[in-house]
């Protein structure tokens, strides 16, 4: 039998093969870090209570309240993405995040306060290395070269924990939103390109996409989201 898109990931969270989950998640997002290891933990967590896969078509909504590591993580083991419509953001700055099944109980997971005395504790010299080359960007290859060597060891040391000790978990009722709707297209009459019918403006009986028509849209990047545009 020809095997489904998500099977194999599927299996590897059956199975509780967190390293190679890792190990693919890693990919997606570029390299390894403890974040990314908490989303991948928290995520094949869920889907093993849940005991359902997901095949993008909405049945399982990730509910994320971060935009940093974390999300990759849970984006690559669950299957929610933005692009599939079952990825919900919410701009709270937490590691953590919700998992729900359609017809059941969200399971919402947030990373312990104490979960990086964990890792630090195994791995002392981290701390330093990542002040250096990530929040400062003052540090030298080597520096880079070593933590990202000792990046990828705390992420298998924390995939290897129990969850209960990395993460508060709480069964929560969700009200989930209603499966994505599908919109008309309409084409911009300052740019001449489609865009989707609620993404309009109406200016002198035309209709503009956001941008041409000085509309205010939404940002996220590495800040969090934020409002662009100017209104009128």
């Amino acid at each position: 039998m020809e095997e489904k898109t998500r099977d194999r990931i599927w299996k590897m969270v059956q199975e509780g093969d967190e390293n190679k989950l890792l190990e693919e998640a890693a990919v997606l997002h570029g390299h390894y870090c403890p974040g990314l290891a908490l989303g991948v933990k928290a995520s094949m967590t869920a889907m093993k209570r849940f005991e359902s896969e997901h095949t993008g078509m909405e049945e399982v909504i990730a509910i994320l309240e971060t935009n940093n590591c974390f999300s990759d993580g849970v984006q690559y083991v669950t299957g929610c993405t933005f692009g599939n419509n079952s990825l919900v953001f919410r701009d709270l700055g937490k590691t953590a995040g919700t998992f729900v099944k359609r017809g059941a109980k969200g399971l919402r997971f947030v990373t312990r306060s104490d979960a990086r005395d964990k890792w630090i504790g195994e791995f002392p010299e981290y701390g330093a290395l990542f002040t250096k080359v990530v929040r400062e960007r003052s540090g030298t290859e080597e520096d880079r070269r070593r933590m990202m060597e000792m990046a990828e060891d705390i992420s298998k040391f924390v995939v290897g924990l129990e969850p209960e000790e990395l993460f508060e978990i709480e069964a929560v009722e969700v009200t989930l939103p209603e499966y994505a709707p599908i919109h008309d297209s309409h084409v911009c009459e300052g740019c001449g390109e489609s865009v989707m019918s609620t993404r309009t403006v109406d200016r002198d009986g035309k209709k503009f996409c956001l941008m041409c028509g000085g509309a205010e849209y939404f940002e996220l990047d590495g800040h969090g989201m934020h409002l662009r545009g100017e209104k009128k």
